[in-house]
């Protein structure tokens, strides 16, 4: 049994939480328990020990009854262990030496009944009155914050974070993957529900990036590493070589012109390869920044070593094209980083029975985004694959969202732009419209009147999961462009066979590949899903699990632009509301490792996800870098020495706490 100090005096406070406690749990039996306990003073409960009111009964108590320990019954300490340390702190008591019970969502929400969840909360209880008193004054330790911000994907959440903090006159570094930024919204021709003009939206904001004196735009870059902690990130930037000198450029597009490849011959990745570019290229004609760039992949000079290299006499005394020039790497320390790196949109060909990349006249939304943008391949004119015009047109929502077999989340935004898709298709074509669902969702401000819009426009809706799309044989044997959409009408409640010309895939909006490769960079987690995992959901929604690592966008959750778009100006403000502190406070409750018990077996090193252990030659020692440190624990649990101590989690703490779970209160004793 551990040994108990004499001389500490512990307060314990039991919420009520409103009735989230007291309808399960008897809290005024879990107080009068507690006032049992070893070295417990006083031990009260409030409604909502939250609120000021219970705050303020804290701090009262801590300075008329000196008390130097405190116990909150309530919540997680994920989302009020901070609270309560700050009032402690008010009242003069160093915030760790507080504990938190948490008989909320380990006891209330989880036990079915009374006398198990009292039983179950006076173990937490005395758990958590045996650890405090074990618990030591710790301070936390200030680092100082570099006044620059990084973001890390220029569609528009990074855009619009970009601009936030260059209007408050923060000096921002804009690193997006892509010969231009835009992302996404670049490749629309208008936007649900008002139906504007995507690129009158966003054209204007890309050339703002551009020439914003605070930002520092880095296209067709990669980040490559990061390394450092909360204020002074340190992170490697591969600046891959496009092989014309934005610099020198001035836009003229004369070397795409001059190229030996008198017509486009390789598939436009932008246009979703619907069209085809040269070698030398422009991804679109509104790209930021406006300078062509060379793949090196289908250019003559690097797959054969040999070409006329016209395009470097084109550019004549501009001495613009660079064909020896090779990657760089750059490295920024900056105090924050908001990652905005954006989705890509499901594949469908994995779903076979739907036809796509089989059969000619099926497309994905985003291909037929290109199809009816003016800029897009066909100058906004929309035709089958042998050029006629489409008659009846199915749009097919939820492909590869609501499907336990793909995603089971809702893509929030496949009903809307399906009704969108409806209406731009109509407008150009006239064609007849079906609208194959599994339920509209519209949500969001004037979604229903939009919807209600494209219904009186004469769009047809059947509600029913479409099983299956296939060619329909003409009778005189020739080619037909019909398709049948096999589908169960649950209104009906019948199968139909809907026949069309033309099928459009709602395809869902999925997290990025290298989801798994960006999480473990930025140090940040994926929720099921796969999309980077906020903080909290409700109190910390821009936030991740990494101090000074931010989200912004579809990265983090499905959403539409308007939703983005408010994300990002968050992200942006809480880099801003860090880096304008000038310093941070960092936990103290980090690793330490006893030099003269370390073996110098570097376990610790390899095991750290952090990377917050460095090896000392010298001495053969493994030290922990406390900037870095998170206290995970990872490293204290590997130690075969047993050299390393988790700060506030030392195994005298956690013995004291088993101790205390289990206490029989009616002998006193473990």
């Amino acid at each position: 049994m551990t040994a108990q100090k004499k001389d500490t005096k512990i307060g314990v406070y039991v919420c009520h939480c409103g009735t989230n406690i007291s309808s399960v749990i008897d809290v005024h039996a879990l107080a009068e328990f507690a006032k049992g306990l070893p070295h417990v003073v006083l031990a009260r409960e409030y409604k909502y020990m939250c609120s000021d009111p219970g705050q303020d009964l804290i701090k009262k108590d801590i300075a008329e009854h000196d008390l130097d320990r405190v116990v909150v019954a309530a919540c997680s300490p994920l989302l009020h262990e901070a609270t309560f340390r700050k009032a402690a702190e008010m009242a003069g008591l160093n915030p760790f030496l507080v504990q938190m019970a948490n008989i909320r969502e380990q006891v209330a929400w989880v036990t079915d009944d009374s006398p198990s969840a009292l039983q179950k909360a006076e173990a937490h209880v005395a758990a958590a009155v045996r650890r405090v008193n074990e618990h030591k004054p710790l301070e936390r330790r200030s680092v100082a914050i570099t006044p620059r911000v990084m973001i890390v994907g220029g569609g528009i959440a990074g855009i619009e974070a970009a601009l936030t903090l260059a209007e408050a006159n923060k000096e921002v570094i804009l690193v997006e993957r892509e010969p231009s930024i835009g992302g996404h919204m670049s490749m629309f021709d208008k936007t649900f529900p008002t139906l504007d003009c995507a690129a009158c939206i966003l054209t204007p904001k890309m050339t703002a990036v551009k020439d914003e004196p605070k930002i520092k735009l880095m296209t067709y870059s990669e980040v490559e590493s990061v390394d450092g902690a909360v204020g002074k990130y340190k992170v490697r930037v591969r600046r891959k070589a496009r092989y014309v000198n934005e610099d020198l450029c001035v836009g003229c597009m004369q070397c795409i012109d001059a190229c030996i490849f008198r017509k486009p011959k390789f598939p436009n990745e932008y246009d979703q390869g619907l069209a085809m570019r040269k070698p030398i290229y422009v991804p679109f004609p509104q790209a930021v920044p406006p300078v062509p760039v060379i793949d090196p992949k289908t250019c003559l000079q690097f797959t054969k070593g040999k070409c006329k290299q016209s395009c470097v006499e084109a550019c004549g005394d501009r001495n613009a094209i660079e064909l020896e020039k090779e990657d760089t790497i750059e490295q920024f320390e900056v105090g924050a980083i908001i990652v905005a790196t954006g989705f890509k949109t499901f594949d469908p060909s994995v779903m076979p029975y739907y036809g796509y990349g089989v059969l000619p006249n099926v497309y994905t939304s985003l291909e037929i985004e290109r199809l009816v943008n003016a800029a897009g391949p066909t100058g906004g004119k929309l035709t089958l694959h042998d050029g006629s015009v489409p008659k009846r047109v199915g749009i097919v929502h939820c492909v590869g969202s609501r499907d336990k077999n793909y995603h089971a989340y809702c893509s929030k935004v496949c009903c809307m732009y399906s009704l969108k898709l409806a209406h731009l298709v109509k407008e150009k074509t006239d064609a007849e419209i079906f609208n194959f669902y599994i339920d509209m969702r519209t949500p969001g401000k004037g979604f229903e009147e939009f919807y209600n819009r494209v219904q009186n426009e004469g769009v047809h809706f059947i509600r029913g999961k479409v099983g299956e799309i296939g060619p329909v044989p003409s009778n005189n044997g020739e080619p037909s462009n019909l398709m049948a959409v096999k589908v169960d009408d649950t209104l009906l409640g019948e199968i139909r066979n809907v026949e069309v010309d033309m099928v459009i895939l709602a395809v869902a909006l999925e997290p990025q590949p290298d989801v798994d490769q960006v999480r473990r960079m930025f140090g940040m987690s994926c929720s099921a899903d796969g999309f980077f995992l906020e903080k909290h959901p409700k109190l910390a929604p821009v936030n991740t699990a990494n101090d000074g690592v931010f989200l912004a966008g579809v990265c983090q959750g499905v959403k539409d632009i308007p939703d983005t778009v408010a994300q990002a100006s968050a992200a942006a403000a809480k880099a801003m509301a860090l880096i304008d502190r000038g310093s941070i406070e960092l936990e103290p409750n980090t690793a330490e490792i006893d030099e003269e018990s370390c073996s110098g077996c570097k376990i610790c090193n390899n095991l750290c996800p952090y990377d917050a252990i460095e090896y000392d030659e010298e001495k053969e020692v493994s030290r922990v870098i406390p900037e870095l440190c998170k206290g995970c624990g990872t490293c204290v649990a590997a130690c075969p020495a047993q050299a390393i101590t988790g700060v506030h989690f030392t195994n005298t703490q956690i013995f004291a706490e088993i101790e205390g779970a289990l206490f029989d209160a009616a002998s006193a004793e473990v």
